[in-house]
């Protein structure tokens, strides 16, 4: 007989929210959030409804700016930089590393908010907050031959981020901007998050980091957020299609850049036999619904072999967990272990759902489909954001799911007789951030690895954005501007010596760290 869920004790919105009215007072009213510019939390802005990913309930939306006043908050935040930029390092070393300190305080908060807000399952959650804390610690210990014969930039840095990582891509962004010696401005995601980088915002002001926290719409704060002349550098992760708006005008402007945009990652098998090692990673892949920049939502399989994948990988994608990420059998029972909870909102989970049915119309076949009945839902919620793993063979050339990353719980795979094929198959998008090829022989991977046009590919392992030293990027159309990671983070928002050639993809050329 089935067991009837409830939610955890002290895990609901209106718990969240009453908290950080509590923590931070001053950037939250008692029923929006502020923006913060000019030092000061603003009651500007309209703000919009929001309802969470995770049953359809009303959560604080963004309170989203105009144009003009996207530009005021902009020159005010160049008044920071031109501060911020004379402090000594040592003293930015310290306001970083007490926000650090405050950021470990409240660290199950900003995790219950990214919850509520995006989705995310508790342990994905808190990994978020612990790898940016972790991952700007690592900087804060090791700042000074980064910036030794470096200089701030000569105005402040504007981020652009989406929704699905708020702490440990933006927050982690802004907080090293900040220790190299600019002061940042950033845009919250338009999808979710406003709350959780409120909050840490919050944490990061009151120890004197110059932070500028706004929101609005893309199309109308990118004249002051993206072409602004005081803006020093623009650093965006996000689609394509924006990032390619984004990219014509900070080429236009000549202005300093770093845009990680999507690819389609792909995982190659070819003469492999260790199908219990592929076993083993197929639910590591589908951690937050494959909603990452570094998911793998494309198999290309060597055909010989699909019967001895399909044996491997079928097993493993039945064992997936999805459902409401704080429903529990008892009301003080630990957060469930879940592999993914709702998509980001049920206009995606709707998208994902179309562009099954249409590629299946069209002649892919669907060899799994997961089991709704099997999710650990709270009686009556709402389910609509939710969507079940699916996986698809041979998407046809007309749908979406054959070229472009799902952004969910989608797998397709693509079967091929030759190493050319493979590799065109693996090369479909133009550039990726990950790849991995699995295969027994290391020669035919050192032979064949270096053809695959993505950043980071792994040998029988899935590879990922990093933490601390090392290094991120992307080729083709998945990245333009500097590369980041380790040093090279500082280096791309500091100024170097004269005629410095930063390692990254820009038009006029591409250069490898």
């Amino acid at each position: 007989m089935a067991t009837t869920l409830t939610l955890k004790s002290g895990t609901s919105w209106a718990d969240a929210w009453q908290r950080c009215l509590t923590v931070a007072p001053e950037a939250f009213r008692d029923d929006r959030v502020l923006n913060l510019w000019n030092c000061t939390w603003q009651a500007d802005g309209r703000a919009l409804p929001a309802i969470s990913p995770v049953d359809g309930s009303p959560i604080a939306g963004p309170p989203r700016l105009d144009g003009d006043t996207a530009h005021q908050a902009v020159r005010a935040s160049l008044d920071q930089h031109r501060a911020w930029r004379h402090i000594p390092l040592e003293e930015r070393r310290a306001r970083v590393a007490a926000t650090l300190d405050a950021l470990t305080q409240h660290r199950e908060l900003l995790a219950l908010l990214l919850v509520w807000e995006i989705g995310k399952p508790w342990r994905l959650a808190q990994a978020d907050v612990d790898r940016a804390i972790d991952g700007v610690r690592w900087y804060v210990d090791g700042i000074e031959p980064m910036v030794a014969g470096r200089a701030p930039l000569n105005g402040p840095v504007s981020n652009i981020a989406s929704w699905n990582y708020p702490m440990s891509v933006l927050v982690h962004a802004v907080l090293v901007q900040a220790l190299a010696g600019n002061a940042v401005i950033a845009k919250t995601p338009t999808d979710g998050g406003v709350a959780c980088l409120t909050l840490a915002c919050a944490l990061a002001t009151r120890e004197g980091i110059p932070v500028t926290l706004v929101s609005g719409s893309g199309g109308e704060l990118s004249q002051a957020l993206v072409r602004a002349p005081e803006i020093g550098c623009v650093s965006f992760v996000g689609g394509r299609d924006t990032g390619a708006a984004v990219a014509t005008a900070v080429a236009d402007l000549g202005k300093r850049h770093v845009l990680e945009q999507e690819g389609l990652n792909t995982w190659g098998i070819w003469n492999h036999t260790d199908w219990d090692a592929l076993t083993a990673v197929i639910p590591k892949l589908f951690d937050y619904g494959k909603q990452r920049c570094t998911a793998y939502p494309r198999f290309v399989v060597q055909r010989e072999l699909f019967d001895e994948f399909l044996a491997a990988y079928l097993p493993a994608v039945r064992t997936l967990k999805v459902g409401h990420p704080l429903a529990v059998e008892q009301r003080n029972d630990p957060c469930p272990q879940l592999d993914f909870g709702p998509v980001i909102n049920a206009a995606k989970a709707k998208e994902l759902h179309d562009q099954v049915a249409e590629a299946i119309d069209r002649g892919a076949v669907p060899l799994h489909r997961g089991d709704v009945s099997a999710a650990r839902f709270l009686p009556g919620q709402d389910t609509s954001a939710y969507v079940q793993p699916v996986t698809l063979l041979n998407p046809p050339p007309s749908s979406p799911l054959h070229h472009a990353e799902p952004f969910g719980p989608v797998d397709t795979i693509v079967l091929v007789d030759t190493e050319a094929e493979l590799l065109a198959a693996m090369n479909a998008s133009n550039g990726a951030l990950v790849a991995t090829l699995s295969t027994d022989d290391p020669a035919t991977y050192e032979r064949l690895a270096p053809q695959i046009r993505a950043f980071k590919v792994g040998h029988g392992q899935p590879r990922s954005r990093g933490d601390r030293d090392e290094l991120f990027g992307g080729f083709g159309a998945s990245w333009r501007g500097a590369f980041v990671g380790g040093e090279l983070l500082v280096r791309a928002v500091t100024q170097g010596p004269a005629g410095e050639r930063l390692p990254g993809n820009f038009p006029e050329y591409q250069l490898l760290p």
